[in-house]
């Protein structure tokens, strides 16, 4: 049996992260081996990830990257809110989120992402302990003129990403964003609303009591102004404006055009 040396299992540790007695095991088995004690520590990361995989995870942190007209934002998750906030996980995080923004796909890039990450993963499983997953990545890039502005919620760990034309003011492209994380629109503008739910909000108001009896275009009327109130409860541009309640962003900025937007809040919709 070899012979480990402190000075090979710290430079063993700097090399991978691991801990002093994992490098220690991972020196001896591989019998002084550097490349051996690597591969070694590999393997026994991805069985511990294996081990871990069925554990719940629904905390965890948002990386974002950013070049030119392109804009990557990345969910990655862990067990516990303690390792989402150790320096290792940021780190991975970011890392994935740098590798989401070096892709040349537009759009949806989980799967390939969760591909490329998947040894690193493993690995910070192994060292950290918890069980840990890629869930989302996008890496969109603007369109000619197209803006893209992000916003990264602290007290709970909401982000927005959302693509804007017809302005270049940081002030104003920050507050939509904001305010989109505030306010969680369904859609951007009426327009984009579907006929069938339309329909059934007109199908419901209409159901109303009260409004029996009523002459067919005071009856139009009345239910025009539900309507157009559903739309400033699930529609962008026609709620309240985060600014002051009073006014909507279509009025506050006419020559805006909200091209697309996700709001995302880390571990939603995740079991326990």
């Amino acid at each position: 049996m070899a012979d480990i040396s402190a000075k090979e299992v710290m430079e063993l540790r700097r090399k991978t992260g691991c801990g002093m007695m994992e490098c220690k095991k991972a020196l001896l088995e591989s019998n002084g081996d550097v490349d051996g004690a690597i591969e070694y520590l590999r393997k026994a990361g991805m069985a511990k990830a294996q081990k871990r995989a069925g554990r719940a995870v629904n905390q965890g942190k948002w990386g974002v990257a950013a070049a030119g007209n392109s804009v990557a934002l990345v969910e990655a998750l862990c067990e516990t809110d303690f390792v989402a906030g150790t320096a290792e996980f940021k780190a991975f995080v970011q890392q994935a989120a740098q590798k989401a923004l070096s892709y040349e796909a537009e759009g949806d890039v989980s799967a390939q992402l969760v591909a490329d990450m998947e040894a690193d993963l493993h690995a910070l499983i192994g060292k950290i302990g918890e069980n840990m997953s890629i869930r989302r990545a996008v890496k969109w890039t603007a369109a000619d003129g197209g803006k893209l502005a992000y916003y990264l919620h602290t007290a709970q760990p909401y982000a927005t990403l959302v693509e804007v034309a017809g302005t270049d003011d940081p002030a104003l492209l920050n507050n939509i964003a904001l305010h989109i994380t505030a306010s969680n629109p369904t859609y951007i503008s009426s327009k984009d609303v579907p006929a069938s739910f339309i329909e059934k909000e007109r199908e419901i108001a209409a159901a109303d009591p009260k409004l029996q009896g009523k002459p067919e275009k005071v009856l139009a009327g009345i239910l025009q102004g539900k309507l157009n109130k559903r739309f400033s409860e699930i529609c962008l541009m026609d709620m309240p404006w985060i600014d002051d309640e009073h006014t909507t962003l279509a009025k506050v900025a006419p020559g805006v055009v909200v091209k697309r937007f996700v709001r995302w809040l880390v571990g939603e919709e995740v079991g326990a």
